[in-house]
């Protein structure tokens, strides 16, 4: 019987091992698990998908930004932070406005002197081709 339970109390030390430096400890396991033996890669891969909750803790950060706009139950608080809200979403549309208006001005400029570069290369290639008739 202690045959069994020793394999399942290393197995059980090693996932809390694991779990102590959270996804990034479990991936780079399975990446050194492909690189030494690959089907060891694959078993971790296969144990993170299906055995843990590998995408648990996303979920649970979408509950917590719901919960955002929840009453704190002090309405002056509410309203500075609606306020602010509202005031932080106005800025970011203005900077994406502004990202995009910065973006066209330098594909514009881009393109100009991609335009006048070529014009010029046509203009040198037409007067060599004058030259040589």
């Amino acid at each position: 019987m202690t045959t069994l339970t020793a394999p399942s109390n290393w197995f059980r030390r090693a996932e809390l091992w694991l779990d102590g430096f959270g996804k990034p400890g479990w991936i780079a396991a399975m990446v050194l698990g492909f690189i030494l033996f690959w089907p060891i890669g694959l078993a971790l891969l296969a144990y993170m998908i299906w055995g843990k909750n590998m995408f648990t803790s996303s979920c649970k950060t979408s509950k917590r930004l719901n919960g955002v706009h929840a009453s704190s139950g002090n309405t002056a608080f509410d309203a500075y932070k609606a306020d602010t809200l509202r005031r932080l979403e106005d800025e970011q549309a203005d900077f994406d406005a502004f990202l995009g208006r910065l973006r066209a001005a330098k594909d514009k400029a881009e393109f100009d002197a991609f335009m006048s570069e070529n014009r010029k290369q046509r203009d040198a290639d037409e007067q060599d081709t004058r030259k040589d008739a």
